[in-house]
């Protein structure tokens, strides 16, 4: 009886350990106290060696204090970077264009959750000019993994308090671990990633635990995949750079994809223009993806303004209430109207700095 009632305290050991690693603590504490129930009961029955049995129910009680102590440390953490998951809907389909792109991120992807003979990359970094795919080609991984998606700004993780943001991004961290398979974006690494000489040392105590979590999985076997993104690589800290071997051009789209792009945008829309001829166009201002889905945004809503004069009169708007509004195809002069009115913050040089810089450091 009493070899049975210790292998019932060494499973209620087992049993904590497991929820403790799963960051499971109000699990951890009901079994720590469990635990320190058993002890006292086998001490009752062994008077001999209530003492030592005793002791250790004082122990176990002692365990799930610091059990509700360390969850409500982390709480606060944890509550906030939860409001960072979100539920991806993006496909593949749902991208035009970045072929290369794709198959690259597809391949360090395929790495790191099969069972491969090589150590997966640690990191991925997306790097282009703004507006061209970089979140969306995360997004759509995510899903494509049905992972838990943190989707990460540089403004998440920064605080007004020495030594906060160094424990964000370690509860960040924690956190999709206990959520794997996830997979963590973080947009605008260069803010956070700095080169180190111009930084004080609070951001440079932040960029050493962001280096030193990444280092971790080195060591672990957690299916998170880190994905950052960046529109100015060359601001990035050199110790950064070596965590994501692989970097990835995200470039403006050519003909081809800019098609596909309009292709997207004008689903459920008629049109009554060639697709090629809008791309060419596209290509020459230096539209991105973001640009080309404003193009068909503006030209659409000036054929329904055109075609509903309400939209556009404060005293009868409120008579389309449930009205289906009236539509025709888009046409070219409303495509022209469009790209007249939007710009390209890109410029030439723009493009071949990123193109030297990509010929340098991508893969």
């Amino acid at each position: 009886m009493y070899r049975l009632q210790l292998l019932q305290v060494q499973k209620c050991q087992e049993e904590f350990e497991r929820a403790l690693s799963l960051g499971h603590y109000d699990k951890a504490r009901l079994i720590a106290l469990r635990c320190a129930e058993l002890l006292r009961k086998i001490a009752s029955e062994n008077l001999s060696l209530s003492h030592i049995l005793l002791e250790e129910a004082k122990k176990w009680e002692e365990k799930a204090k610091n059990v509700r102590k360390r969850r409500e440390g982390k709480n606060e953490y944890f509550d906030k970077l939860k409001a960072l998951i979100k539920r991806s809907t993006i496909t593949w389909n749902d991208i035009g264009g970045l072929r290369e792109a794709k198959k690259l991120i597809a391949q360090a992807i395929g790495l790191s959750i099969a069972k491969s003979p090589i150590e997966p990359p640690q990191g991925i970094l997306l790097f282009g000019p703004p507006g061209t795919g970089k979140s969306l080609l995360a997004s759509a991984v995510a899903n494509s993994l049905n992972a838990t998606f943190f989707s990460v700004k540089a403004s998440d993780l920064l605080s007004k308090y020495f030594g906060e943001s160094s424990k964000l991004i370690s509860a960040l961290f924690s956190l999709a671990r206990q959520l794997s398979p996830s997979v963590i974006f973080i947009d605008e690494v260069d803010s956070l990633t700095m080169k180190r000489v111009s930084l004080d040392d609070a951001a440079r105590r932040m960029i050493g635990t962001l280096l030193a979590e990444m280092d971790g999985f080195k060591e672990r076997k957690d299916k998170v995949i880190v994905l950052t993104a960046t529109n100015a690589p060359w601001d990035l800290d050199e110790a950064m750079l070596s965590r994501l071997p692989i970097r990835i051009y995200v470039p403006l789209p050519d003909v081809n994809s800019a098609v596909e792009i309009f292709k997207i945008h004008l689903r459920g829309i008629h049109y009554d223009v060639p697709l090629s001829r809008l791309a060419k166009e596209a290509v020459k201002r230096l539209y991105s993806g973001r640009e080309i889905a404003n193009v068909v945004k503006l030209a659409t809503m000036k054929m329904l303004e055109e075609m509903n004069p309400e939209l556009s009169d404060p005293l009868r708007v409120s008579t389309l209430k449930g009205r289906d509004l009236t539509t025709r195809p888009l046409t070219l002069d409303d495509f022209k109207y469009a790209m007249a009115r939007i710009k390209s913050p890109i410029t030439k040089s723009d493009v071949k700095k990123y193109e030297r810089w990509a010929k340098e450091f991508a893969i």
